[in-house]
């Protein structure tokens, strides 16, 4: 499994993401390509390697028609450059030019734009669920209904080819994975669209609200972490923490545009992860057989278990002594649950003792992916080993869709699992 793994030392945002992506070697005429399946006018991009504290990374930067002027300037000083240093590629790309004013966009119109495009279907769901991220924090932060929400630094041009883009690169490249290192973000103040703002802005500071995504203040007077950036590693990453066990192939550096004082880059790592198909664990199985209780009971009881972190429960028909009907209740657990759940079964039942055996187990990789649909965020279990990749619409979400909606559950895992193709 090819995964990716974010070394946010110096923050995340839109232009650095894409950098360090086109630095692990994405093909840049392929990218440009596929960015023109998106049919948005009124832009230019620059991509070209920089040196910054002795390290060399990419720079990506769009230029908005607004500032034509500039970026033929910016042409000529680069065209001058490339006389004197033959050891850079510079690379320009003109997707199209038009003298017009800022469009204001909200959600709808940026994903009906989305939608009405050539591009993948995964790179479409991944742009659009970083579109939603964002704008769920920018209505909560203005007080207005989600689709009341105008954005303009999120609507802007570049943060539209900004997210687009790295779902593109993400695409190309291949990945199944994201892991991230805690968020690392500036102090002070930073002058935003609606005025000077403190750091983290607080679209930034809503989207950490019960996120779980480890945020660390940093002694730098500028902000790291964009709304953009933001948007796009926490609808990315499966995981914050240190670097997983992996085989690395590649690194990628994204350059920042601001002065920080020190190296201000995205670093991206590339490779596999180590002995991802030997992963076993030891369970606890504990059974006891019941001849004398009530069904309702013991349906009461499994429910407990379910409850209480039991990996699974079931009941087996069996014939006891004096050929008395009975069944066999097994509850498959972790062992650090083990004498909880043993508690539960001698409280709620009329059993007079528990069977314990422990088990190793091979277990697939799994782990729980929205994905959007017609009916809003579905719940998928994605599990995966090596190879071997599986996903399965979560039971509850389904029902729950097909009661309101009166379809039959099963249109509704044709639906899910027809979104969920992209993630094997």
């Amino acid at each position: 499994m090819k995964v990716l793994y974010f070394d946010c030392f110096s923050g995340i945002s839109g232009d650095m993401t894409i950098g360090a992506l086109l630095d692990l070697g994405v093909d840049k005429e392929l990218f440009r390509s596929e960015l023109d399946k998106l049919n948005l006018s009124g832009y230019e991009i620059i991509i070209q390697k920089k040196v910054k504290n002795g390290i060399t990374g990419t720079d990506f930067e769009v230029i908005i028609n607004e500032d034509y002027e500039k970026f033929q300037e910016k042409i000529k000083q680069h065209e001058h450059q490339e006389q004197h240093e033959h050891d850079h590629h510079h690379d320009y790309h003109n997707v199209s030019i038009h003298h017009h004013s800022h469009e204001v966009r909200n959600l709808k119109s940026i994903e009906t734009m989305i939608d009405l495009s050539d591009l993948t279907q995964s790179v479409k769901d991944f742009s659009k669920k970083v579109f939603k991220e964002i704008a769920k924090a920018e209505a909560k932060v203005h007080n207005k209904d989600i689709n009341e929400v105008h954005f303009h630094e999120v609507g802007a041009i570049d943060s539209i080819v900004d997210i687009v883009g790295v779902a593109i690169c993400l695409d190309i490249l291949g990945i199944k994975k994201v892991f991230s290192s805690p968020l690392h973000d500036g102090t002070g103040f930073i002058n935003c669209q609606h005025g000077i703002l403190p750091v983290p802005v607080p679209a930034v500071m809503e989207m950490l609200v019960e996120s779980k995504i480890p945020y660390i203040s940093e002694n730098v007077n500028t902000e790291l972490v964009t709304p953009t950036g933001m948007g796009i590693i926490k609808c990315l990453a499966s995981s914050f923490g240190n670097m997983p066990a992996m085989i690395i192939d590649k690194i990628g550096y994204g350059m920042g545009k601001r002065e920080t004082g020190r190296f201000n880059a995205l670093r991206v790592v590339m490779g596999t992860l180590f002995e991802e198909d030997k992963i076993t664990e030891e369970i606890s199985i504990l059974e006891t057989n019941i001849d004398d209780m009530s069904p309702e009971i013991i349906s009461y009881t499994v429910e407990r278990l379910f409850e209480s972190g039991a990996l699974d429960v079931f009941c087996t028909p069996i014939n006891m002594k004096k050929n008395r009907s009975a069944v066999m209740l097994t509850v498959l657990t972790k062992k650090d649950l083990e004498e909880k759940l043993v508690s539960i079964i001698l409280k709620e039942t009329t059993t007079l003792g528990v069977r314990v055996s422990c088990k190793n187990r091979y277990c697939m990789n799994r782990e729980i992916v929205k994905v959007d649909t017609e009916f809003g965020e579905v719940r998928v279990k994605v599990a995966s080993n090596g190879e071997i990749k599986k996903v399965a619409p979560e039971y509850e979400d389904c029902r729950e869709i097909a009661m309101k909606s009166g379809k039959s559950i099963s249109s509704i895992y044709s639906i899910v699992n027809e979104k969920s193709k992209y993630l094997i």
